[in-house]
């Protein structure tokens, strides 16, 4: 995944190569008739790929509104985003879901959003409320990039498997990490930014200097890291590979749970919940939208309890609304990250090109 990808956890299910049908409502020709009052019935959500929702959830939105969810995917979210930001005023969409708080400041920076306060933002967490000032844009989700853990590796070594990033560079785990270029990976940033948040601007280029020197490995992407190097994934048990410990997702054993046959009574692998950044994700009315009315509508309708508890076994995310409920699932095997790391989404934009290519030079070269 390229590093404006989404955070969170929403590429999980795709990365996995499950297949899971995404809810829309209605067909790209349903959605493009040729009647003007056809046209008005439909309101366009542009979003990155790993958008998904159950077809019940859209039928009902529809139901109570009127209104037939077109959604146009557009690869990660970066991508998504750039094209948003080369259309400018004539969107190809009326809603923008997708961007989070790596990405943000972009975004507003560059005008996308029409301010719009969604009915029922006081449901909403108000940590997750970065625009709360303007209300350009409606957090929807969140979830949490952290080390996991192959369970059954440390259980057959005897040792206990790492809970911080202090840990991660103690000898005992020498040559066990492998973790996504922060250049080319949405989860590779996220790291990247909690030990930036962990040992500040000064601290974070000698602490990956030393996790170099513990025999970290760098690959592109998350599909690689996960699934052929990670000794705990499905994929990684098929390719035999040897390295225990993965930069993933908190929300990763319940999908492991959820696709394994048959399904066990316990998930294969732990999450570090000392080692997690937490991910935001946004989304928006788009400035020139020609449905506006409808864009309004579904705003507040991803805000919704309905939508926000269908999302957690759609898109592995947690929801963003209360009064919304976690799926068994994810209470019986996901991560609680009570404290996780963040990073202000200016501080990100001022700073993020430089981290980067900081880390590239230390780790990559």
């Amino acid at each position: 995944m390229n590093t404006t990808t989404k955070c969170a956890a929403t590429a999980l299910a795709a990365a996995l190569g499950v297949t899971v049908l995404a809810g829309c409502g209605g067909s790209d020709d349903d959605a493009s008739g040729s009647g003007s009052s056809k046209a008005s019935k439909t309101v366009t959500l542009v979003s990155h790929d790993s958008f998904n929702a159950s077809d019940s959830v859209l039928k009902a939105f529809t139901k109570e509104t009127g209104y037939t969810v077109k959604v146009l995917k557009s690869g990660d979210a970066g991508a998504a985003l750039n094209q948003e930001i080369l259309t400018k005023g004539s969107p190809r969409g009326d809603v923008f879901f997708g961007v989070d708080n790596t990405l943000l400041s972009r975004a507003l920076d560059n005008g996308l959003f029409t301010p719009y306060e969604a009915k029922g933002l006081d449901r909403v967490a108000a940590d997750t409320q970065l625009d709360a000032d303007k209300h350009r844009v409606t957090p929807v989700d969140t979830g949490d990039i952290c080390i996991n853990y192959d369970k059954k590796y440390f259980a057959d070594k005897k040792l206990a498997p790492p809970q911080s990033f202090d840990d991660l560079l103690k000898p005992a785990y020498k040559n066990l990490l492998v973790t996504e270029n922060a250049a080319t990976s949405s989860p590779g940033l996220g790291f990247l930014l909690g030990t930036v948040a962990t040992y500040g601007e000064d601290g974070y280029q000698d602490y990956w200097k030393k996790l170099k020197n513990n025999g970290v490995k760098v690959v592109d992407g998350w599909e690689q890291a996960y699934n052929e190097e990670f000794s705990g994934s499905a994929g990684g048990k098929k390719t035999k590979a040897d390295r225990p410990l993965v930069v993933s997702y908190a929300s990763s054993p319940p999908v492991e749970v959820l696709y394994a046959e048959p399904r066990p009574t316990e998930a294969p692998t732990g999450v570090a919940t000392g080692t997690c950044f937490r991910q935001i994700e946004f989304a928006g009315l788009l400035d020139g939208a020609k449905n506006e009315a409808g864009g309004k509508a579904l705003l507040d309708f991803l805000i919704s309890k309905q939508f926000q508890e269908d999302m957690p076994l759609n898109m592995f995310v947690n929801p963003v609304a209360k009064d919304a409920a976690l799926p068994e699932l994810f209470t019986k095997f996901g991560a609680t990250v009570d404290k996780p790391t963040t990073v202000d989404p200016e501080k990100i934009a001022k700073n993020r090109e430089q981290w980067v290519q900081s880390w590239s030079s230390l780790v990559v070269k």
